[in-house]
């Protein structure tokens, strides 16, 4: 191994904050030497809790997160915790929007809680192209507990559970996004359901559809996923969730389901990764130049796109032979 990732690793393993800052931004920007480092983090992996968090706009995820990564770290094993939380790019810098989460900045004093913002940078599914990758930074660091919280689009959400060990939906009465409007998608992700701002009228009336939704499909692990009412803002129901949470991952355990589980996000995970490494290789042999020609050929109809695109396929092929 290059003796220069050799002592990053062991800076960032030793708690250096700076060192685990650079590793995370050579990570999320592809910079030189991030495969690299990434290899030599993945055998210290494999430890951390992953905990994705979902929901619409305005559902008050941040103040969850924020009330969860306070528990973790007030409880009897005062968790690590590492915090990401996947914003909107800014149009004009590229940037997350939102910056350094300012309703979380109580913990930067606590060196025990690391928290980084992420930009989507025009992803779907709410997940920034690198967070899986982030996350892997964050487990190799010695994090306990990683919790992401994801944009907040609606149903391509889905992309969370490609990461998370655990999935936690929010819902939130009176916001128009009743279970109806989302259930083709978020709905099935779901392992724990959160109804934050229960403290609303139609909190009951949310769990009840929750529930006749339940009734309708089981899921292939049998489990049924729990229903926690919040209110994130003065700190209700966050003792529920975490122990929603730690019931649902003894489950996995007795049920000998949590390497099925980790298998199951891992093969959608490289898929994702190979689909990303072919696409990185084809763009590399596409000069800017090439690829306006050939929209411009398919737009007046000279070329087809199917038969242009089984040719470029071929070309990368031809050329990684």
């Amino acid at each position: 191994m290059n003796p220069d990732i050799q002592r990053w690793i062991d800076q960032i393993r030793s708690g250096d904050p700076r060192a685990l800052a650079r590793a995370i931004s050579v990570v999320e920007n592809r910079a030189s030497g991030w495969s690299e480092l990434l290899k030599a983090l993945f055998p210290y992996t494999g430890k951390a809790r992953v905990i994705g968090l979902t929901g619409a706009p305005g559902a008050g995820k941040s103040t969850l997160v924020d009330q969860l990564a306070r528990l973790y770290r007030t409880g009897d094993q005062k968790h690590t915790v590492g915090i990401i939380a996947v914003d909107p790019t800014s149009p004009y810098t590229g940037g997350a929007i939102l910056g350094d989460r300012i309703r979380m900045q109580d913990h930067f004093s606590d060196p025990g809680i690391y928290i980084r913002s992420m930009a989507t940078r025009g992803s779907l599914g709410g997940l920034a192209r690198s967070t899986a990758d982030v996350a892997t930074v964050l487990d190799g660091a010695g994090r306990d507990l990683i919790l992401i919280e994801t944009v907040g689009v609606g149903q391509d959400e889905v992309d969370v559970m490609r990461v998370a060990d655990v999935t936690v939906v929010i819902l939130v009465p009176g916001m128009g996004d009743d279970v109806q409007s989302i259930k083709a998608g978020i709905m099935e992700i779901a392992d724990i359901f959160v109804i934050n701002k229960s403290d609303r009228e139609g909190a009951d009336r949310v769990e009840r559809e929750i529930r006749a939704l339940q009734s309708l499909a089981l899921r292939s692990d049998k489990w049924t996923p729990p229903i926690v009412q919040t209110v994130a803002s003065e700190g209700k129901g966050i003792v529920e969730l975490v122990e929603a949470i730690a019931e649902y991952e003894t489950y996995l355990k007795k049920e000998n389901l949590a390497l099925a589980h980790a298998a199951q996000h891992w093969q959608q995970r490289l898929v994702e990764m190979l689909r990303d490494a072919m696409l990185d290789r084809a763009r590399a042999q596409l000069t800017d130049g090439e690829l306006s020609r050939y929209a411009a050929d398919v737009a007046e109809h000279k070329r087809d796109p199917y038969t242009l695109v089984e040719e470029i396929v071929a070309d990368v092929w031809k050329a990684g032979a």
